[in-house]
């Protein structure tokens, strides 16, 4: 345990999207992917809604993967698995609600268990590690979450009353948007979106607006600030010493997982090099001494 200078460092987007059916989920989730990545080949589309995916494939040529029930953690899992073997660096997951109350998913689970309150000791780990998979992938990922829908009647400009759709509580796990860089929150059916959860800071409290690739090219912009995990590669292929590899590992806590693999292969690499002087050495030091030796045998 020990204070280390804190360091803004380059990390993947965890992004999540909410609204009711209607609010532009997966259209708004393509959009914001398209801005990130700038490429509509390098989307992956997990789609649990029906085939909804497919709607905006005039959009561009991003890639579909359809998951139907059973709705389990440990399918999902397999999903992002698929996508990340295709290379995609933009993962959406539409939507993650089915992972929590579809089909197959955590709440059936935990009543085909018997629905008691112990029961949850053998589902939320497999929720948990749902959760970790999103969180330790290599790619971005995007989540949409169903809303509960309400309906109030409002008055218009004219005075009229109208019946008005509302989202509500997100049906998911109490608690996953503080696992996100940001989450937003489709208000209504003409797409606006407010965030309500923003570690970058460039939406909370602003404004209302339509998500867009703008959106998306900001967060990457955000995103690429700071140090990268391809420079500390770089940091790591120049340390010549078992010392200095020790200090470097140590100067990048929340990387360790990510580069002990390259640590542990450049300390192998300067193993060998050291071995092999060592054996030059005794070979230039048996060189240097055999004279002595055959002198000696000769008297």
């Amino acid at each position: 345990m020990r204070l280390t200078k804190a360091e803004r460092h380059q990390v993947k987007l965890r992004l999540g999207l909410s609204g009711a059916s209607g609010f532009g989920k997966t259209y708004s989730a393509l959009l914001l992917a398209f801005g990130i990545t700038n490429e509509w080949a390098k989307i992956a589309i997990i789609d649990t809604e029906n085939g909804s995916a497919s709607l905006y494939s005039h959009l561009g040529d991003y890639n579909t993967l359809t998951l139907e029930e059973p709705f389990t953690p440990e399918r999902y899992i397999e999903a992002i698995n698929i996508c990340e073997k295709a290379y995609v660096d933009v993962i959406i997951i539409d939507s993650i609600s089915h992972e929590w109350s579809g089909k197959g998913g955590c709440l059936e689970l935990h009543e085909q268990l018997g629905g008691k309150l112990q029961d949850w000791a053998k589902i939320s780990p497999r929720h948990q590690a749902f959760i970790d998979r999103i969180l330790n992938s290599t790619a971005h990922i995007i989540t949409t979450v169903r809303r509960k829908v309400d309906y109030t009647m409002d008055a218009d400009m004219n005075g009229k009353s109208k019946v008005v759709k509302h989202g509500t509580k997100e049906i998911t796990r109490e608690g996953f948007e503080y696992e996100l860089t940001a989450n937003f929150e489709l208000i209504n059916d003409k797409h606006l979106a407010k965030a309500s959860k923003d570690r970058t800071g460039l939406f909370m409290d602003k404004p209302e607006f339509i998500i867009n690739s703008t959106t998306g090219k900001k967060l990457m912009e955000w995103c690429n600030k700071g140090i990268s995990l391809d420079k500390i590669k770089e940091e790591i292929l120049k340390c010549e010493t078992i010392d200095a590899l020790k200090k470097l590992y140590a100067k990048y806590p929340s990387y360790q997982k990510k580069i002990q693999p390259l640590i542990v292969e450049r300390k192998e690499h300067l193993d060998d090099i050291n071995d092999q002087l060592v054996s030059k050495e005794d070979i230039v030091q048996q060189n240097e001494f055999a004279p002595y030796g055959d002198s000696g045998n000769q008297q």
